[in-house]
């Protein structure tokens, strides 16, 4: 079994309350990818998308859909997307296992 990306209960929850508040219909799906920048070297980028691209992945959660292109999958691989509001809360974090160092704010990392 390959490693994926995977998304906890609270994001879920709150990728649910973000498409609500902007209509998305069924067809929509959170797209992840790795940019270069950052202060760590490469960026963590999450939107929401209704148009696959050739190579895309796709990985299942509940009635949640992730999409990676190809090239940032091979960063991302056994990523874990959580989401956190509490005092110290963040937003969106991405829970690495690829990383070998990240910044201090969590939106970058390097390889």
């Amino acid at each position: 079994m390959s490693a994926g990306i995977t998304i906890t209960e609270n994001a879920i929850k709150k990728v649910h309350q973000l498409m609500g508040e902007e209509n998305m219909g069924p067809d929509y799906f959170v797209r992840v990818s790795v940019k270069g920048g950052g202060c760590s070297g490469l960026s963590y980028d999450l939107d929401f998308d209704n148009e696959m691209k050739a190579g895309d992945q796709e990985f299942m959660h509940e009635d949640i859909k992730i999409v990676c292109d190809l090239k940032s999958y091979l960063y991302l691989a056994g990523t874990e997307l959580e989401f956190s509001d509490g005092l110290n809360g963040k937003g969106f974090q991405f829970i690495n296992p690829n990383a070998k160092r990240t910044c201090g704010c969590g939106e970058s990392f390097a390889v």
